[in-house]
């Protein structure tokens, strides 16, 4: 069965477009966020050409994941892409909620810009062509979250 996903829009000059839809104060800078890009990029071996990070509350990170992925859950992100697997431009839409993420900073006690960076390379990752699926797909992609963190600390 086909699954018609989001339109992504176009804005062909940036790499990276922000929305924040969830009311919500998020605290990382867009300067850092191109730094992970860039991070990931350079790891992975791939080009992201573009990225719509999008922040939701809990009512819609439920609808995309009932419309597009047939679960009726809230999540802290939901990865679509878009690109027909060129590695050299990969194209796509994070969906991030901006409640979970808040509330997994507490249940995780990470500090609440971590969680925000930390969800936004997992789906980064996804991006890459990851999955975490299974016990061993999670493992790895934590720890690609926690070496491209790590680099990103490193460039402060």
């Amino acid at each position: 069965m086909m699954t018609n996903f989001p339109d992504i829009p176009t804005e062909p000059d940036d790499k990276l477009i922000i929305n924040n839809e969830s009311g919500e104060a998020v605290p990382v800078e867009e300067q850092v966020l191109l730094k992970l890009i860039n991070i990931t990029e350079e790891k992975e071996t791939i080009r992201y050409k573009e990225i719509e990070l999008v922040y939701v509350d809990e009512k819609e990170i439920v609808r995309i994941n009932k419309e597009f992925l047939d679960r009726d859950y809230i999540t802290d992100i939901i990865t679509f892409r878009y690109d027909e697997n060129n590695p050299d431009a990969i194209e796509g839409t994070l969906y991030c909620c901006a409640p979970r993420i808040a509330e997994q900073s507490a249940e995780f006690d990470n500090d609440l810009k971590t969680e925000y960076l930390r969800v936004f390379v997992h789906g980064l990752i996804h991006l890459a062509g990851y999955d975490d699926q299974t016990a061993k797909e999670k493992e790895r992609m934590t720890e690609k979250e926690d070496q491209y963190l790590e680099a990103l600390n490193s460039l402060s």
